[in-house]
C-alpha cells in the first residue's frame, strides 16, 4: 500500500520548506532531458514539454508514490521513433492512448507485481541495447548530419559521416560531452547546480558566439499550438497492436523498477504498485489525446526528488507546474538550444545506460550469454523482438538450472565398494545420465546410492530400483540413503511432487512423535538413521578412529529437551559431554564423577574450551526455589545447589541482568547457578592449569526453550552472540569463544 502522508494535512511552511525546493531541483534536472528525448524520437519538441507536464499533474495526482516523478524518458526514445517512422506522428499519439489504457487494465487486474518477476539480466540488456541505439543515432547528429533509423545502417554509414563533419555542431556537442564527463570531479558546491542543465546552457551560450552556423531545435508555435488530436493508425493493426503493448510493457517494467528504487532509498515510503500502473497509464491516455510522448516514471528524477528532500505529491505536481509556464512564458529559449548540443546529452545518457555494473553481475551469475544476445537483439532487431528473446533464453536457462541433475558413480577408497551419488531434479530428461553411470558400477561390488532429491517422478524411480533389484538378484547389495526431500516410497503414489526441505530437517532435529501404536522408537530412530545418514558419518568417524580428542569439555543438564550438538552446530569429536541434574560441579562431597570428566578431559583429550549449559524450566531449579524436600538421593545432589540458592537471595548481578531481560525467578535462578559453577571452575586446580599454560576458556550457557536461543552466561551478567561469526572468527579468539560484551 502506498505511503499517504501526501494526504495528511500539511501547512503551508513545511510545504515551501521542503517540496517547493525539490520541484525546482527535478524541473531543472528534466527540462534538458525532456527536450532531447523528443528530439531524438522524432517528435515535435513540444511533444516533451506536454509530456513532462503531465507526467507531472497526472501521475503524480493518481499514481501510487508521492515521491516519484514521471515525464518522458530515454527507454522509450527508440520505441517511439520507430513508431513515428512506421506510423506518423499523429497515429503514434494513438498508440500512447491504447498503451495507457493497458496500464490502467494492468493495474485494475493488479498484475503490477508480476512486471517485477521480468529477468533483472534481460531489463539490463535492454537498456544497455537501447542506449547503444541512441548513441549511435545521435553520433551522426553530433557531427551535423541526421539520425537513422536502423542500427545497422547507422554503424555503415558512420565513415560517410565521419568524411563530411560540420565542425560547429561537432564542437557544440563536445563541449556538452566534456562539461557532463567532469561535472562528478568539480567541488560539490558546483555539483547542486544540474550537470545536464549547466552543459547545454554554455554550449548554447558559446554557439551564439561562434563565426560558424549550427542547427537548432524547431520550435513550431506556441505549446498550445502544438496540441493535437490523436489519428488513427493506417496500415496493420498487429504491427498497431504490438507497438502498443510494446509502450506499455517498457514505461510499466520501468515504473515499477524505479518506485522499488525509491521505497529502498526511502524505508519510510512504501508504494501501491497496481495504483502507479493506473496512474502511469492515466498519464499516457492524457498525453496522447493532447500530443504529447509516452509517460514513465524515471528513476534519476525521482531519486533527485526524494534526496532534493520531497515529503508529498506537491513536489512532482509543482515541477509539472513549472514546465507549463516554462513552455508557455520562455519557449522562445527553446529555440536557441543547437541540436548537437542535445546530441552531446543523448551520447552521454545512451552510455551511462551501459553499465559494467551489469555486465559484471551478469558474468558472476553465468546470465552473461542472455545479457549479450538481448541487447543485441535489441539493437539490430527491435525492441520487442530483443526482449522476447531474453526473456525466452533467460527462462530456458532457468528451466536447465531447476532440472538439472547431478549423477556420480565412483569406488570408495579402503572398501570393496561404489557410492552413486545423485543429486538435484530427477525427472526422465536425467535417464540418458543416469544410464552411462550406473554402467560404470562393476557387477561384483556392493552399491551405496545417495540420493540428495528435492523432485522424483516415476520414470526416474522405476529406473533406479529395476537396477538395484537386479544387483540384488544376482547376489549384490544396493543400499538406498534418502537424504533428500523428496522419497522413492512416495514416487508411485500419487503425482510428484517438489518436496520441502524442512521436513529433511524436522526428521533429523524433531522429536519422536507418540502415537498410539506399540513400536520401540529406539529401532525405529536406528533404521531411520541407517537409512538416512549413517554413511556421512562414516567418513567423520574414519579420521576419529585413532584420535580422541575433544574440543570442548560440555557439562549441561540431563534435560532430554538440551542437544547439545544441535545447539551448538557441532558433530562427532567436538564435544565431551557430561550430563548430571541441574548441570552442577559438586565441590567437598563424595561425588567426584564430574571431577574425573575434568581430569581426564583437560590431561588427556586436550580440549581448548569448558562449557557450562544451564536451560529454562529446569526442575531441578524449581525444587530448588521452592525448597522441595527431595528425600534421599536427589535431595543429597541438589544440595550442592544450595549456594546458587542464597546468592540469588543475597542478590547477584547476574540474577539482575536476567530480571531486566524479563526472565522469572526460576530461569534467574538457573543461571546465577550457571555463574556460580563457572566460579567453581575457575577455582580448580585442573581448570586453572590448563588456562594458565593452554589458555582454555571458561564460559557458561543459557539455552531458553521459549525462542530456543543460547544466551552467554558470565559470572557478573549475560550477554547475547553474534549471530554473523564465523568459524574463523571463532578459531581467532579461543578466550571471547564468539560472544560479543552487548548486554541483553
Amino acid at each position: 500500500m502506498s505511503n499517504d502522508t501526501d494526504l495528511a494535512p500539511r501547512t503551508l511552511a513545511a510545504i515551501v520548506r521542503h517540496d517547493l525546493p525539490a520541484s525546482v531541483v527535478v524541473f531543472l534536472v528534466a527540462l534538458p532531458l525532456s527536450l532531447c528525448i523528443a528530439v531524438a524520437s522524432g517528435a515535435p519538441v513540444a511533444a516533451g514539454l506536454i509530456a513532462a507536464v503531465v507526467g507531472g499533474v497526472v501521475a503524480g495526482l493518481l499514481g501510487g508514490s508521492a515521491v516519484q516523478v514521471s515525464g518522458p524518458t530515454a527507454s522509450l526514445t527508440v520505441v517511439v521513433a520507430e513508431s513515428v517512422h512506421q506510423f506518423g506522428w499523429a497515429a503514434t499519439c494513438f498508440i500512447t492512448i491504447g498503451a495507457g489504457l493497458l496500464q490502467i487494465l494492468f493495474g485494475l487486474g493488479r498484475v503490477a507485481r508480476g512486471a517485477l518477476a521480468i529477468a533483472p539480466v534481460v531489463v539490463h540488456a535492454m537498456l544497455a541495447g537501447i542506449g547503444v541505439i541512441i548513441a549511435l543515432q545521435q553520433v551522426h547528429i553530433l557531427l551535423g548530419g541526421n539520425s537513422l533509423i536502423s542500427s545497422y545502417a547507422s554503424l555503415t554509414q558512420l565513415p560517410h559521416q565521419l568524411m563530411s563533419v560540420h565542425r560547429g555542431d561537432l564542437f557544440v556537442g563536445l563541449v556538452v560531452i566534456v562539461i557532463l564527463i567532469g561535472w562528478r570531479f568539480l567541488p560539490r558546491s558546483i555539483r547542486v547546480l544540474p550537470g545536464p542543465l549547466v552543459a547545454v546552457v554554455v554550449a548554447t551560450i558559446l554557439s551564439l558566439v561562434l563565426p560558424t552556423h549550427v542547427e537548432r531545435v524547431v520550435l513550431n508555435g506556441s505549446l498550445l499550438d502544438s496540441i493535437g488530436l490523436p489519428a488513427i493508425p493506417s496500415g496493420s493493426w498487429f504491427a498497431v497492436a504490438m507497438a502498443m503493448v510494446t509502450v506499455a510493457l517498457i514505461a510499466s517494467v520501468e515504473s515499477l523498477l524505479s518506485a522499488a528504487a525509491v521505497d529502498k532509498s526511502r524505508p519510510d515510503h512504501r508504494t501501491d504498485f497496481d495504483r502507479e500502473l493506473i496512474g502511469q497509464g492515466s498519464a499516457n491516455v492524457v498525453s496522447g489525446l493532447l500530443g504529447g510522448l509516452p509517460i514513465a516514471a524515471v528513476i534519476v528524477r525521482s531519486i533527485t526528488n526524494a534526496h532534493a528532500g520531497a515529503r508529498t505529491r506537491v513536489a512532482t505536481v509543482l515541477h509539472g507546474v513549472w514546465f507549463l509556464l516554462f513552455a508557455v512564458a520562455l519557449a522562445g529559449l527553446v529555440q536557441q538550444i543547437p541540436k548537437a548540443a542535445l546530441a552531446g546529452l543523448l551520447i552521454i545518457i545512451g552510455v551511462q545506460l551501459v553499465q559494467l555494473a551489469h555486465i559484471r553481475l551478469a558474468r558472476r551469475t553465468g546470465d552473461l550469454f542472455v545479457y549479450v544476445v538481448t541487447a543485441l537483439g535489441v539493437v539490430f532487431l527491435n525492441l520487442l523482438q530483443g526482449m522476447m528473446i531474453g526473456l525466452g533464453l533467460a527462462f530456458g536457462l532457468l528451466l536447465w538450472r531447476v532440472v538439472r541433475v547431478t549423477i556420480h558413480a565412483e569406488p570408495v577408497a579402503a572398501a570393496r565398494r561404489w557410492l552413486v551419488t545423485i543429486d538435484g531434479t530427477c525427472t526422465f530428461i536425467a535417464l540418458p545420465k543416469l544410464t552411462a553411470e550406473l554402467a560404470k558400477v562393476p557387477a561384483d561390488v556392493d552399491v551405496t546410492i545417495e540420493m540428495t532429491v528435492d523432485f522424483l517422478d516415476h520414470a526416474f524411480c522405476e529406473l533406479i530400483t529395476d537396477w538395484a533389484g537386479m544387483r540384488e538378484a544376482a547376489g549384490g547389495t544396493a543400499d538406498f540413503v534418502e537424504i533428500g526431500s523428496a522419497r522413492m516410497a512416495t514416487a508411485v503414489a500419487g503425482p510428484p511432487e517438489r518436496g520441502r526441505s524442512r521436513q529433511v530437517i524436522d526428521e533429523v532435529i524433531g522429536p519422536w512423535r507418540r502415537t498410539g501404536n506399540r513400536a520401540d522408537p529406539i529401532a525405529a530412530g536406528i533404521a531411520a538413521y541407517h537409512r538416512g545418514h549413517a554413511h556421512l558419518m562414516r567418513p567423520h568417524l574414519h579420521g576419529l578412529r585413532n584420535r580422541p580428542d575433544a574440543d570442548t569439555f560440555f557439562l549441561t543438564c540431563a534435560d532430554a529437551r538440551i542437544v547439545p550438538n544441535v545447539i551448538t552446530n557441532s558433530g562427532p569429536g567436538d564435544l565431551f559431554t557430561v550430563r548430571n541434574v541441574g548441570n552442577l560441579v559438586p565441590v567437598g562431597g563424595s561425588d567426584v564423577s564430574v571431577e574425573a570428566a575434568l581430569v581426564y578431559a583437560l590431561d588427556k583429550l586436550d580440549v581448548r574450551a569448558v562449557v557450562v549449559c544451564g536451560h529454562s524450566g529446569c526442575g531441578a531449579m524449581e525444587a530448588l526455589h521452592r525448597e522441595v524436600r527431595a528425600g534421599p538421593g536427589l535431595g543429597d545432589w541438589l544440595a550442592y545447589a544450595r549456594p546458587s540458592l542464597d546468592r540469588l537471595r543475597l542478590g547477584h548481578p547476574v540474577a539482575d541482568a536476567a530480571a531486566c531481560a524479563g526472565f522469572g525467578p526460576v530461569d534467574q535462578l538457573a543461571m546465577v547457578n550457571v555463574a556460580l559453577q563457572l566460579e567453581r571452575l575457575h577455582a580448580h586446580p585442573v581448570v586453572r592449569r590448563g588456562r594458565e599454560e593452554r589458555g582454555v576458556a571458561v564460559s557458561g550457557l543459557f539455552f531458553d526453550l521459549t525462542t530456543a536461543r543460547v544466551i552467554e552466561v558470565a559470572m557478573d551478567g549475560i550477554a547475547e552472540f553474534d549471530d554473523e561469526l564465523t568459524v574463523e572468527a571463532f578459531d581467532e579468539s579461543a578466550e571471547v569463544r564468539g560472544v560479543t560484551a552487548e548486554p541483553v
